[in-house]
């Protein structure tokens, strides 16, 4: 997101006050921040116009490459202003470099929050965990694309020496394709960068020689590798004809994911979702059937599994129901060598999205653990940004630890918002993840203030 020309105020535009932050929290009180820092902050939203200031760096720093003179010299002009005013801070204070940077970033209630949370903690964010889907990007906020305001400053934070963890339920191939168009293939390959693909099946930290790739559904048991070699071989070919045709196979290395033909969301793609659940919860009892461990026949392995997920999920419960396919048998029923392996093996309802099998020992904190330990962290206090619970497991897994702070859209699901809301009230709006990684960006300047 960039400022078109007619809205860059000049530094002779005085703003009428600060705004507020975009992220919903609350404003900083000098009882609880250290006076030392607070004086100067409050003395540079009071005495600078630094919307202005903001307005000009959000312009520079976002400005698209463009093939125009005009534009060139627009841009120029812009970057001279900011850097007068600039300059003219870093005059007025004896840490002027440090606070003129946090001016042009942050407006007066993100810099205020940011050392509320200095207050609290004492730490700086040394990593960054961030879900993409629904958190950096929004299908509904920011048409699927990570808007340039959220690149930048993760460039910058990058640039800074805070590594990168992105943590998805994507596949590699896909994650890595945007990720080197967004933030470039330098940072990418920068060996502080790490992609927690398939919420945790794998993860992959590029100049990082033999520890590059981690292949983490490897170190499962072999008896639950082969009920997943199992399914994936089965899965499509052995599906109804309606499953087969209108839904495809995602490409992942582990997870058994059917994703619809049709637009996501699309009365046509639940419906198929739908049965493709009801297919894939009984395609687990049988693959688990023919464990060398377990003696009970494919229908009845269907019917067990079907019966255990209805009773672990209500939304899978809903959509068997529905189809007449949720058995009268009681989950507490289910045999011992059955159940020892659905305890094990999740199946996860997405509406109008995906049905998809996974394993429960691998989930996005098995991911990012890796990811910590490849890029060399070995006190990590971290930024994690998600919406969904496999996020919450992250954001629960650094609070018990003392490891980090966590944000959220405010379209997170209900666990999500509750655990933010509880901790840090660190929630933004639907695609402006932007907002929370300015806070922490203050954040980590503030504590280099003397």
């Amino acid at each position: 997101m960039g400022y078109a020309p007619d809205t860059v105020r000049t530094p002779e535009a005085n703003a009428q006050g600060e705004s507020g932050g975009r992220a919903r929290v609350s404003d900083g009180d000098p009882s609880t921040a250290d006076d030392e820092r607070y004086d100067p902050l409050y003395d540079l939203y009071d005495g600078f116009d630094t919307r202005t200031l903001r307005q000009y760096q959000t312009f520079v720093d976002v400005f698209p490459p463009v093939d125009s003179q005009v534009a060139l010299d627009f841009w120029q002009e812009a970057n001279d202003a900011l850097t007068e005013a600039k300059d003219e801070i870093r005059e007025a204070f004896d840490d002027g470099e440090i606070l003129c940077e946090i001016g042009a970033r942050a407006s007066k209630e993100e810099a205020f929050r940011a050392l509320d949370l200095h207050g609290k903690y004492g730490r700086t964010a040394n990593v960054l965990v961030l879900d993409v889907d629904e958190t950096l990007r929004s299908a509904g906020g920011t048409d699927n694309e990570i808007p340039r305001e959220t690149l930048s400053i993760l460039t910058d934070l990058h640039e800074q020496g805070t590594p990168i963890v992105i943590c998805t339920g994507q596949t590699l191939e896909n994650v890595k394709g945007f990720l080197v168009q967004g933030l470039g293939s330098e940072l990418f390959h920068s060996g502080d960068l790490s992609v927690v693909y398939e919420a945790g099946t794998g993860a992959f930290t590029p100049g990082h020689g033999p520890e590059t790739k981690r292949l983490l559904y490897e170190d499962l048991d072999e008896s639950i590798r082969d009920v997943f070699y199992r399914l994936r071989s089965r899965t499509l070919p052995d599906a109804p004809e309606r499953v087969r045709r209108e839904c495809h196979l995602q490409g992942n290395e582990f997870n058994v994911t059917l994703k619809p033909n049709f637009e996501t969301g699309s009365e046509r793609a639940i419906e198929v979702i739908d049965a493709a659940l009801v297919y894939q919860t009984g395609l687990v009892g049988e693959a688990v059937s023919e464990a060398d461990d377990v003696d009970t026949t494919p229908a009845e392995a269907a019917a067990w599994a079907r019966a255990f997920y209805a009773d672990a999920d209500p939304e899978i419960r809903s959509v068997l129901d529905a189809d007449g396919s949720l058995p009268t048998r009681a989950a507490g029923d289910v045999p011992r060598d059955l159940e020892a392996f659905f305890e094990r093996i999740g199946v996860a309802y997405y509406e109008g999205d995906a049905a998809e099998v996974a394993s429960y020992e691998l989930n996005k904190v098995v991911g990012v653990e890796a990811a910590f330990d490849v890029l060399g962290l070995s006190d990590p206090f971290a930024l994690v940004l998600g919406d969904s619970k496999s996020d919450l497991r992250v954001m629960e897994w650094v609070a018990e630890n003392d490891m980090g702070i966590s944000g959220a859209p405010e379209h997170a699901s209900i666990d999500v918002l509750d655990h933010v809301i509880r901790t840090d009230e660190l929630v933004f709006d639907r695609g402006d993840a932007a907002s929370v990684l300015t806070i922490v960006d203050a954040l980590n300047r503030l504590a280099r203030l003397d």
